[in-house]
């Protein structure tokens, strides 16, 4: 772990308690945050495709994670989930990122599993992302 996670800050209005697979989107988002890679890419599967709209479509776990530790020098300081939604073999979360140098990010993160238990691993993601300010 970076030592610059230790001062992210995290908001999150869901409560996730009764909810296994929106515990892990929860976490997942958290991990990825404090640049908690190994943690994120123990619940993705080998073949896991990640399309970060208008920008790449990364395909592969090994290339998911180099693709998130070549973002891991963001240096978030907030994490904001205004939302995790889940049914199915599908989920989504969205909410905002501030990062060090104060700039501010909306994003939304849309997951599919490869099945609908809750051990299922992540096939797919879906990034959106927009930088507010």
């Amino acid at each position: 772990m970076n030592t610059h996670s230790e001062n992210l800050k995290v908001d999150c209005a869901e409560n996730c308690g009764n909810s296994p697979k929106k515990e892990l989107l929860r976490d997942i988002n958290i991990a990825f945050a404090k640049n908690q890679i190994d943690f994120c890419m123990d619940f993705m599967k080998d073949d896991v495709v990640w399309d970060i709209i208008g920008d790449k479509l990364i395909r592969g776990k090994s290339a998911v994670e180099k693709a998130m530790k070549e973002m891991n020098d963001k240096n978030v300081q907030q994490l904001t989930i205004h939302n995790i939604i889940t049914h199915g073999n599908s989920g989504s979360v969205n909410g905002t990122l501030i990062l060090k140098d104060e700039q501010k990010f909306a994003f939304c993160d849309v997951y599919k599993f490869a099945g609908f238990g809750k051990n299922s691993k992540i096939n797919a993601i879906t990034t959106y992302v927009i930088k507010t300010s």
